[in-house]
């Protein structure tokens, strides 16, 4: 064998044996990192289907390029795969821009996937919070009305960033609302209109204080824990904060921030969501935030760090973080 040869293959060697290796360490990764996916999103959704983990998130862009969404799912949070446009503006007739901040929920043995679309800014724009629905929950969701289903700025919330929760009596409701303010609607058992409540109303507004969007509500041990997002979305001061309540109407008084940016790891960490895990008080803040150095509003990544109660059952401060998560696998029993 001829020297050039020899030192030929000797190279297609090493570049394999390099391959092999940082595909073996890819397959073997300790923690997800963060952020736990490439690209540029925002407002993730997480949820728990069967044995497997989901995050919905916006796809953030400027406003005309928002008219799809990705979905990625994991068995372990720690290595996800892409769903590539579960949701798109070709199956919404009336949405042409701005599709954002998605919610899901499987119900009636489908998924239920609601989104808010075109940023409407009065009541003569049409506009508002959508659903769409799948017979699973890679999609494809389509839309199930063919209009909004809250498309009317009432008690000055911006129908957008809607988020739906079942309590444990089997009732769903939805809390939504940007401008800071934040309604919250009774939904109907096939989830695809509202109801009034009891007292004849149908929007009750629940506002905290330093409420601007994003609401999520996660019940543990009784109690309601509201959270939601303070500050500009495209500032480095954009967090999340909470309250604790015995009702999902509140009242709702502010407790403290329990998400923001470290200014030695990413800026404007906020609009975020909750996953249980399978251990018996094992839980997860999925949420969006800016790498360092970046300055685009739109230059937000998705991350998961670990969420944590104290003894007295408040919400410790999430501490965010470069590494992620370890694994978590889920088992097929449905998640409580």
């Amino acid at each position: 064998m001829n020297f050039k040869r020899f030192l030929f293959l000797g190279m297609v060697f090493s570049l394999s044996a390099s391959v092999f290796s940082q595909q073996h360490s890819s397959d073997k990764k300790q923690t997800s990192g963060n952020p736990v996916f490439p690209g540029w999103y925002a407002d993730p959704e997480g949820a728990v289907f069967g044995n497997e983990y989901w995050i919905y998130p916006t796809y953030s862009a400027p406003y005309d390029q928002q008219t799809f969404m990705d979905a990625f799912s994991s068995r372990d949070l720690v290595h996800w795969k892409k769903h590539p446009r579960v949701l798109s503006i070709e199956n919404i007739s009336w949405v042409k821009r701005a599709l954002w901040a998605p919610a899901i929920i499987e119900a009636n043995k489908k998924y239920y996937f609601f989104f808010g679309g075109n940023d409407i800014q009065n009541n003569n724009q049409l506009g508002g919070i959508g659903v769409a629905v799948a017979d699973n929950p890679a999609g494809p969701f389509k839309d199930a009305l063919g209009k909004p289903l809250i498309g009317q700025i009432v008690n000055g919330a911006q129908p957008i960033d809607q988020f739906v929760f079942k309590d444990d009596d089997g009732q769903y409701y939805m809390y939504y609302g940007g401008w800071g303010h934040c309604n919250i609607v009774k939904m109907a058992p096939d989830l695809l209109s509202i109801v009034p409540f009891a007292d004849g109303t149908t929007y009750k507004e629940i506002t905290p204080e330093n409420y601007v969007e994003g609401p999520f509500m996660l019940k543990r041990n009784g109690k309601y824990y509201f959270m939601w997002s303070e500050g500009g979305w495209g500032g480095p001061n954009y967090s999340v904060a909470y309250a604790i309540s015995d009702s999902p109407f509140g009242p709702f008084k502010r407790i403290g921030k329990i998400l923001q940016q470290n200014p030695e790891i990413a800026t404007g960490a906020g609009h975020h969501s909750v996953i249980k895990g399978p251990g018996k008080d094992e839980w997860y803040m999925v949420y969006h935030r800016r790498p360092l150095g970046e300055k685009d509003a739109n230059s937000r990544v998705v991350c998961v760090d670990r969420l944590y109660f104290d003894n007295d059952g408040y919400i410790k401060p999430v501490k965010i973080t470069f590494e992620g998560v370890k694994a978590s696998p889920l088992s097929s029993k449905k998640q409580k």
